[in-house]
């Protein structure tokens, strides 16, 4: 109840939330007390408020940097897909949208894990006329839904190669392009998404997907697996301490945990259990120095870390864990230096 009144009153709503026009937003409502009740969010659903919250974070500008705005995306994501019966009403509440940011609603609504997302998309698109490259992307399956994107890239067998070298020209000028393939494994702000997907629901599948990323952690192959691997290891500790339900929720993964997550997840509920996640920062710390010593398996180009420093571990950190911060008291960067706008972002919910 605490939380629910300390949002209305910071939000000062000016009419009903399901009102066919979107609630006044009033200009000095706090993006922390949103955050805040993000954050607490599962333990009391409050869901006639989810328009107002919303209406903050497009006011405030959160998802003018999509790669930091995981958490909120997911969030929202998450809050439609956990009503069915009233996801369009609750959809149709967020708009008016300024044009840059309708590809929030595109997006949360692929990943809301709603049966029926495509029609309820089409039925949207005539709103968001500006984003009909994107929305046919997802429609077609160009872009994967949530559930649907891989833990990591594909490589080629053996087969595919030579195959590869037997119909390529090798006087043929090689043309370098982008690598738009999405994966967890390569895309550290869909840890958050996975975070925010949790706070909106309670659900096990966000879980259970960071879960699988555990094995990273222990990685020496590439930067991008160790750094979502050490996020993903260290952000389900930070929360597991102050969430019973995820302790219990992890405890039960163990049970039939295989090999590879095994260790690292009995790494992930020690810590939770007795409150010592300083452990888990440092093994972080060190392997991000041993790799910078010995050089990935695959050699990769480890010019990165020189760029963002052991930082670059805490990025995802960082951004999914803002909140337990602002409530556990605890920072949650690993080491070294995140990125500006993650970092004051941490800081401000300090103050």
């Amino acid at each position: 109840m605490r939380y629910a009144t300390l949002v209305a009153a910071a939000l000062m709503l000016a009419q009903p939330a399901w009102a066919e026009k979107a609630p006044e937003v009033d200009p000095r409502a706090s993006l922390g007390v949103v955050q805040q009740w993000i954050y607490n969010y599962r333990a009391k659903p409050d869901y006639a408020h989810v328009p107002a919250a919303v209406r903050v974070l497009f006011h405030t500008q959160t998802f003018k940097e999509p790669e930091n705005a995981g958490i909120y995306l997911g969030f929202i994501a998450g809050a439609i897909g956990s009503n069915p019966a009233k996801a369009e009403k609750l959809i149709a509440s967020f708009f008016p949208v300024a044009p840059e940011d309708e590809w929030v609603i595109v997006r949360a609504i692929a990943y809301s894990g709603l049966p029926d997302w495509r029609n309820v998309l089409r039925r949207v698109a005539p709103r968001m006329p500006a984003r009909r490259a994107m929305i046919d992307a997802y429609l077609s399956g160009k872009l994967p839904i949530l559930s649907e994107i891989p833990l990591e890239e594909t490589r080629p067998g053996m087969m595919d190669k030579l195959k590869t070298s037997f119909t390529k020209n090798p006087f043929a000028k090689e043309e370098k392009k982008v690598n738009t393939t999405i994966s967890f494994a390569g895309s550290q702000d869909l840890l958050d998404t996975l975070w925010g997907y949790y706070f909106a629901t309670g659900s096990q599948m966000p879980i259970k997907r960071i879960v699988e990323m555990l094995p990273w952690s222990k990685s020496r192959d590439t930067v991008d697996k160790l750094t979502v691997g050490s996020m993903a290891r260290y952000t389900l500790a930070s929360y597991a301490i102050r969430d019973t339900k995820l302790r219990e929720m992890l405890r039960s993964e163990l049970a039939g945990a295989k090999d590879p997550i095994k260790a690292p997840l009995a790494e992930v509920v020690e810590a939770a259990d007795t409150v010592q996640i300083g452990a888990l920062r440092r093994d972080a710390l060190a392997a991000v120095d041993d790799l910078k010593a010995k050089g990935s398996d695959s050699r990769r180009n480890l010019d990165f870390w020189g760029q963002v420093g052991v930082g670059a571990v805490a990025l995802g950190c960082v951004s999914a864990a803002a909140m337990g911060a602002v409530a556990v008291g605890i920072p949650c960067v690993i080491g070294g230096s995140a990125s500006q706008g993650l970092l004051s972002f941490w800081q401000k919910n300090q103050q």
